[in-house]
């Protein structure tokens, strides 16, 4: 493997850093953490074919340790994610291991490449310029059960595909977040979670509650296994919204439980949502746009100024849910933008609220 001198890398890293130093680049907590887009263009301070040169060089660098076959160069980033709205990554790359996830973001912080690691592309909206640096989608897959109740699961393992396997090993805590698109890895960043079963739906059950434990790559760069107190878990938060962690794996710990029950509670679960929320094979969306505000619901706000349904471009607030915002076809994020931004200002000077985006967002507007 090429490897690069060390000239060479501090030249890369002052270039980057002073390309750093002009922008909006702000960390991205996205499915786990990576960077804000770097913006092109120093007039007067450095040459810009120098520094597209020097960028190039870089990207060269960081392909050269990654497997060529799951590598692709300006890779339409939409189609990857639950909007389907999103303009092409410079560098796409999916990994298929913890360790080929590992070794790919290692790499890309090496040679201070901006990154982020895509899961199913739920939560966030992508810019229409795309990303300027790599996106490492996580197909990290693999998951294994032990005999004393404990599922150790890779970060992109998709949690409707590891449910049914439990229900069938006849062990239950997972089933309670069916139809919610979200890996291993997604599920940990936002601390998943959902009304607990049927009649009563008296609580909220959170999947930090069978989290035993979580490998990490660190902040540092780092390996290791954490448990679930350094995950510090909270309503849609965890410790990855904080600091540079990545998930490689997790480690569940289920409890025997009666798969007849189970599969009662799944099917309860799809129809509550699914008479709740649009379905995303229609209508594509992120999910809910807004925060949660105690004691007052995002949604309930939009919908008590009539907006469901309202629509700026392809972008609709959805009918069935005023917190969704969905892709009628052919959306761009500055529809969604611009429709975010008139929902936020009406509720502002008309009902007195403030309305934060939940969602992230990923790129270049």
């Amino acid at each position: 493997m090429r490897r690069l001198s060390g000239t060479t890398l501090d030249v890369l890293i002052t270039v980057s850093r002073l390309l750093e130093s002009r922008l909006e680049c702000v960390r991205h907590t996205v499915y786990l953490m990576g960077y804000a887009p770097i913006p092109y263009g120093m007039a007067g301070r450095i040459d810009a074919n120098r520094v597209r040169s020097m960028e190039k060089y870089a990207y060269d660098e960081l392909a050269s340790q990654l497997d060529q076959s799951r590598l692709t160069r300006d890779e339409p980033i939409g189609p990857f994610t639950t909007f389907r709205i999103g303009g092409p990554a410079d560098l796409f790359y999916s990994a298929t291991s913890a360790d080929d996830l590992a070794n790919a973001i290692a790499a890309a912080r090496h040679l201070e490449i901006p990154f982020f690691v895509l899961g199913l592309g739920a939560n966030i909206l992508v810019g229409d310029r795309g990303f300027r640096g790599i996106v490492i989608r996580d197909r990290a897959s693999s998951f294994e059960f032990h005999e004393d109740g404990r599922l150790r699961a890779e970060s992109g393992v998709v949690m409707a595909d590891l449910i049914p396997q439990a229900v069938e090993h006849g062990l239950s805590g997972l089933e309670h977040y069916v139809g919610i698109p979200s890996t291993v890895g997604g599920a940990v960043w936002q601390n998943l979670h959902f009304l607990s079963p049927a009649p009563q739906r008296e609580r909220t059950v959170f999947i930090a509650e069978v989290v035993a434990s979580c490998e990490i790559l660190s902040e540092s760069g780092d390996r290791r296994t954490v448990d679930r107190d350094y995950l510090k878990f909270g309503y849609d938060d965890s410790i990855f919204h904080h600091r540079a962690d990545f998930a490689l794996a997790v480690t569940f710990q289920l409890s025997p439980g009666n798969p007849a029950d189970m599969h009662r509670i799944i099917q309860e679960n799809l129809s509550w949502r699914g008479a709740r929320h649009p379905w995303l094979q229609f209508h594509p969306s992120a999910g809910s746009i807004f925060r949660k505000i105690e004691g007052v619901g995002a949604g309930r706000l939009i919908d008590q100024l009539g907006m469901k349904g309202f629509r700026i471009g392809g972008a609709q607030i959805s009918h069935i849910h005023a917190n969704i915002m969905v892709n009628l076809g052919g959306a761009t994020a500055r529809d969604v933008r611009e429709l975010i931004a008139l929902a936020q200002q009406r509720v502002r000077d008309e009902l007195g609220h403030e309305l934060t985006p939940e969602i992230a967002f990923v790129g270049e507007f």
